[in-house]
């Protein structure tokens, strides 16, 4: 016999943005966000645990906690829509684009029964009775107490920082048009927000809804229970010797459990005297009864340590119940969601009961609003401690909201993330500045990260300078158009450091950086220079600029030299400035290899590629001169006088210099004060500074790494390091890591997927914030990262051969892709 479900549903209406049922009880909803899935140390577990017991012990006598955590399959939808969307960001959508994962929502019901409401059972369940009219109306002091109390139980949970709670109002809960309310959507297991597919809800052979098979499994017999329980739990797949990786102890019914299903978690508070005055009656039955039975003598002993630690501890007794709740529109695949639920409850040391019988009044008590008509024949008795142990603690990997950052990928699923590892932890106090220290030894993929980041932020707006020694950019270089300068021997790195943008006069600190340059190419290291010979200097820079604006001079090394010769000495002459305080004819002659003719004449001289303040991309590539002794600490500090530009000049432009293992030689020459002032001051100028690094043994021995670099990097990232975990202990006390980051940074790689091809990396935000995430990109995203010489040498190739490297790697990756189909 068919019913309609608006004759049996037991929720009366909404009121005071309250769900009251036909029953009497008032329900308070709260959406919550909860922390992510390995987030949280050992010591959060304990501590999240804790706040638990202490809210559920502020709800009033004879209310019901109802936490209900969906889990809901479902499918990355790629956006195409976006018109700023480059080639490598659109490449990304396709290549996510449907990616499976697991989406999470959260609520808590909080529900009061009505004074002298009888208990529920599955033989009086409002499911198989009809609805009676409350047997008393509402008064308002008693709507207010429960408010109160719901409310701090909301202040508890949020205080400890773990938890966002969002009380849902009126139009949360009731339908809308094309909005499908909280009630709605758990009758017919609508898995959107957004649609309502509406079918018949049949408990005839099971339970099924539409077109969605059901099975039911609880955690409802003492029996059935592990043998301990804990706020945290191991987990083995990133475990490893020397560290223990801990998540949630009911993680394994959360978000570990890849499959639609729903986890309804309920606690159920009484009268604690009554409580305890039942199970005196009980104990003394048991006593009487002991001598006739082996189980009635453990059941007393029991019974016994119940009462002793509820009296001694001043525990809270509660009563609880938790189930899984499963569904599918294909009706094979239900035994192989059952080995899938039955593994995840034998991981937490529990027997997993399928529920069929009182599957419907289980399920029928689930509609939010209704928890107080759960069937108590299907709890059991605990206290709050052990009840909260069995509480879903964590959600999925979240996308942040700020427009700054990176795609990155959820460790379990891959779906793609928005991680901003810049700005916002600068918001929010977590970081002080934006700098980063990047370590991953050779084949962890370093160079693919940081490609990644810093195309990312290219796309963004900043502005890059970036110093390198393996040719690691020159793919991403030559996609977004920067500048790339690079030593060969048919075609010379060169530069112009007189050049001018728009022809002006050179400010204080262009003048002081030529300053530098010359006094560095005219002396020695340990050479000191006179006073006298930094004035000459200077007001032959002033003279020379003077000349260049009134004639048509094209300011380079060659016309600067030719003033110095022929105006210059004219000036000193004129002004008797003896030898002994400037010894023109010396400077001329160490100059004259940079001038025309001379040895390193094309260096200083260079007629393209001279406006590098307004160059957004530019990269360096010192691999053949890193030791050379003449041409390294000029290039330095060419490229330390860039970037410095561009810090002062570029106002509200994010500016980032990246070192990659170029900073070993660099702080060799004598360019260390550099590294540190730039390190110490960058975040006054809205830049960042970030050196890469191989080596652990680099870190160690350099106080360079050690001193301004490390201390000045707020965001940490290493990639595996499982070569070194023997080790590690020493890493992380140098980068001050704690116990939680270490475990993730060994764990970085032990469990990838075999299906898919990427690197895992760690991240860490101010020793507080840590996550790992997956470096997964498209084909044409790998093939413009890729640090391969035949993958590079394939890339030229198709770039050569379709006329752009854009056009090359598209192709390229579209051949790959139709040779594995």
């Amino acid at each position: 016999m068919e019913k309609l479900l608006e004759d049996l549903i037991p929720v009366l209406d909404i009121e005071h943005d309250c769900i009251l049922s036909k029953q009497g009880d008032i329900t308070v909803v709260f959406q919550v966000q909860l922390p992510e899935i390995f987030s949280l140390s050992d010591h959060d577990y304990e501590a999240f645990h804790q706040t638990w017991v202490k809210a559920l012990k502020v709800l009033p006598m004879h209310s019901v906690f109802h936490k209900q955590d969906w889990f809901i399959d479902s499918l990355y939808a790629a956006d195409f829509t976006k018109e700023d969307n480059s080639f490598l960001s659109t490449s990304s959508e396709r290549h996510f684009n449907e990616r499976p994962f697991l989406d999470h929502f959260c609520y808590i019901f909080i529900t009061k029964k009505p004074t002298g409401r009888k208990p529920s059972s599955s033989m009086l369940s409002n499911l198989i009775r009809e609805s009676i009219v409350p047997p008393q109306t509402l008064e308002a002091k008693a709507l207010q107490d429960f408010l109160g109390s719901a409310g701090q139980f909301s202040h508890i949970l949020e205080a400890s920082g773990f938890v966002k709670l969002t009380r849902l109002k009126e139009q949360d809960l009731l339908s809308q048009h094309r909005k499908p309310g909280l009630i709605e959507r758990y009758c017919f297991l609508s898995p959107s927000q957004q649609t309502l597919m509406v079918g018949d809800m049949q408990f005839k052979d099971g339970i099924q809804i539409g077109a969605q098979h059901c099975q039911l499994y609880t955690l409802a017999d003492a029996a059935e229970l592990p043998a301990q329980c804990r706020s945290k739990a191991n987990y083995e797949k990133y475990s490893t010797d020397k560290t223990k990786f801990s998540v949630g102890f009911a993680s394994t019914l959360g978000q570990l459990l890849p499959c639609n299903h729903i986890y309804n978690q309920y606690i159920f508070t009484g009268d604690s005297a009554k409580t305890i005055r039942r199970l005196e009656t009980k104990r003394l039955r048991l006593q009487s009864l002991a001598a006739h039975s082996r189980e009635n003598s453990i059941a007393l002993d029991a019974t016994n340590d119940f009462l002793n630690e509820a009296i001694s501890s001043q525990r809270l007794p509660v009563k609880a119940h938790f189930n899984v709740l499963v569904w599918t529109d294909q009706k094979e695949k239900l035994p192989e969601i059952n080995n899938l639920v039955s593994s995840a409850m034998a991981r937490m040391d529990a027997t997993c009961k399928q529920e069929t019988s009182g599957a419907p009044q289980i399920f029928w008590a689930g509609i939010p609003g209704n928890s107080a008509d759960f069937p108590m024949n299907e709890t059991f008795d605990t206290f709050a401690e052990q009840a909260s142990c069995f509480l879903n603690l964590e959600t999925g990997s979240q996308s942040s909201l700020s427009p700054v950052g990176l795609r990155l990928g959820d460790r379990l699923t891959g779906k793609p993330v928005h991680v901003d590892i810049s700005d916002e932890p600068v918001k929010k106090g977590i970081c002080t500045n934006r700098n980063k220290f990047i370590l991953g030894p050779s084949g962890s993929g370093k160079s693919f990260f940081t490609n990644h980041m810093v195309r990312s932020y290219y796309e963004q707006g900043s502005h890059i300078v970036l110093v390198d020694v393996g040719h690691s950019y020159k793919g991403l270089c030559d996609l977004v158009g920067g500048y790339y300068f690079t030593y060969e021997e048919s075609n010379p790195i060169r530069f112009n450091p007189f050049y001018i943008e728009d022809d002006g006069w050179p400010d204080t600190e262009k003048k002081e950086s030529i300053k530098t340059l010359i006094l560095a190419l005219w002396k020695n290291d340990n050479e000191l220079y006179k006073p006298s010979e930094y004035v000459a200097i200077s007001n032959a820079l002033t003279l020379y600029f003077e000349l260049v604006n009134q004639k048509d001079v094209l300011p380079c090394f060659n016309s600067f030299y030719e003033f110095l010769r022929a105006d210059f000495i004219k000036v000193l002459q004129a002004d008797r400035v003896k030898e002994k305080d400037f010894d023109i004819a010396n400077l001329l002659y160490v100059l004259r290899p940079y001038y025309r003719g001379g040895e390193f004449d094309y260096l200083l001289n260079a007629t393209e590629n001279m406006d590098l303040l307004s160059e957004r991309f530019i990269v360096f590539e010192l691999d053949v001169i890193k030791d050379h002794p003449i041409l390294f600490p000029i290039v330095t500090i060419i490229i330390m006088e860039v970037f410095m530009s561009k810090l002062r000049k570029l106002k509200g432009i994010r500016k980032m210099i990246l070192i990659e293992e170029a900073w070993k030689a660099i702080a060799k020459e004598g360019m260390a004060d550099y590294i540190q002032y730039i390190f110490k001051t960058v975040r006054k100028y809205y830049g960042e500074a970030i050196v890469v690094t191989q080596e652990v043994e680099d870190i160690i021995s350099s106080p360079v790494v050690k001193q301004a670099i490390i201390n000045n990097s707020d965001c940490k990232i290493l990639l595996d390091q499982s070569k070194y975990q023997n080790k590690f202990d020493q890493i992380q006390q140098l980068l001050g890591l704690t116990d939680k980051e270490k475990a993730l940074v060994l764990s970085v790689n032990k469990a990838n997927d075999p299906s898919l091809k990427y690197k895992e990396v760690f991240i860490s935000l101010g020793g507080s914030l840590s996550r790992v995430y997956r470096t997964e990109v498209s084909l044409e995203e790998y093939y413009a990262y890729t640090t391969e010489e035949t993958e590079k040498l394939k890339v030229a190739q198709y770039a050569k051969r379709f006329g752009s490297i854009q056009r090359g790697i598209k192709m390229l990756a579209e051949e790959i892709r139709s040779q594995s189909v």
